[in-house]
């Protein structure tokens, strides 16, 4: 199969340094260079909880969308994901795969592209970031159009991240 790029979304509300280091870890593992975006921090939105950390990566591979899916799930729960919890309640670990290419529509299970850029925040300005003159794959507009025009009331910031010793994010930065 030839390679896509794909979109990946990383959230943690525990020990979100920690969580956040070990899935870029694992990602650079898997797929060798990543496109990260600024780290930004976010109130919980669905429940009461502790502020989250996110981020978009960008990567290009070859693996299916039920490899990626397998691989993501097994990487949640090394890093103490449970699943026995409420949907929205604090988590360690939360990927989830954005896009895959241009698909659209249910691929291996998955719904692409996934809801949550055109509704989260905290989803869609780290993927207009590293992203902007790219288009969604449904609607056709790009991530930075989509940013612009996007109203909400969630509350999201840029925070200080450092991963491998590299300055990944800056609070005052963007």
């Amino acid at each position: 199969m030839s390679e896509r790029r794909v979109y990946i979304s990383i959230g943690s509300n525990i020990d979100r340094e920690r969580h956040v280091a070990a899935a870029l870890d694992a990602l650079e593992h898997w797929f060798g260079g990543l496109v990260i975006s600024p780290v930004y921090e976010s109130e919980a939105v669905g429940f009461d909880g502790d502020n989250f950390y996110n981020l978009v990566v960008g990567v290009d591979t070859g693996w299916s969308v039920a490899e990626l899916s397998r691989h993501f799930k097994q990487l949640e729960a090394d890093n103490g994901r449970r699943r026995d919890v409420p949907k929205f309640s604090g988590r360690t670990l939360d990927l989830d795969i954005l896009t895959w290419g241009d698909a659209t529509g249910e691929v291996d299970g998955v719904t692409l592209p996934r809801a949550e850029i055109m509704t989260n925040a905290f989803v869609l300005r780290p993927l207009a970031d590293i992203a902007p003159g790219e288009c969604h794959p449904a609607c056709g507009r790009s991530y930075r159009g989509l940013w612009l025009d996007y109203r909400t009331n969630q509350k999201l910031w840029p925070v200080d991240f450092r991963w491998q010793g590299r300055q990944i994010s800056r609070a005052q930065s963007v």
